[in-house]
């Protein structure tokens, strides 16, 4: 996968966060991304958070769509949406998924982009959204966020925090490319 360099914490309770660091350049997801789409899975809905012109964060909730292979995430909003105009201000965002039945969450830390391009927008769109966007070309853009850290707890799958610090087991990301769509 994509720019995955570290698992920083093991998912055995009572060993210190990064004790059992491991090189995850393989092709292989490590137990933390299965498990983090799992819960996704189980999420009926994401947060979104933004940093909004005071430096406050913003929490919206957004439509829960599946990450792509690499953990990027897209979602489809209108462009005169808040969100729009922080992501275009201050890139860095959270996405935050909880699931209610494993009492689970996942956290995801990234930089979103706005993506326009007519192929993309055509790729990601879902049946049902002509309701919020009635005119295609001017009411609908994508956000794509690209991921730098995942954070996974997850009780019931036997991933938990550090036991001192409460720390959430991590996946590190490698930055994402410039320019990407």
């Amino acid at each position: 996968m994509r720019g995955r360099l570290f698992l920083l914490s093991t998912l055995m309770a009572g060993l210190p966060v990064g004790a059992c660091t491991r090189d995850l350049r393989s092709a292989d997801p490590s137990p933390l991304e299965r498990a983090a789409r799992e819960l996704i899975a189980g999420a009926k809905y994401a947060a979104l958070i933004t940093l909004g012109p005071d430096g406050h964060p913003q929490a919206r909730t957004v439509e829960n769509l599946p990450p792509e292979a690499d953990f990027s995430v897209w979602f489809a909003t209108t462009p005169r949406t808040r969100k729009v105009e922080e992501i275009r201000r201050d890139p860095r965002v959270t996405l935050y998924w909880f699931d209610p039945e494993r009492l689970g969450y996942v956290t995801l830390i990234g930089l979103a982009s706005i993506v326009t391009d007519s192929a993309e927008r055509a790729r990601h769109w879902q049946p049902g959204w002509e309701a919020f966007y009635p005119d295609r070309e001017r009411d609908y853009l994508l956000i794509r966020v690209q991921p730098l850290r995942l954070e996974v707890v997850s009780p019931s799958q036997g991933i938990t925090g550090d036991s001192l610090t409460w720390r959430p087991p991590a996946v590190e990301f490698s930055p994402p490319v410039a320019n990407r769509p």
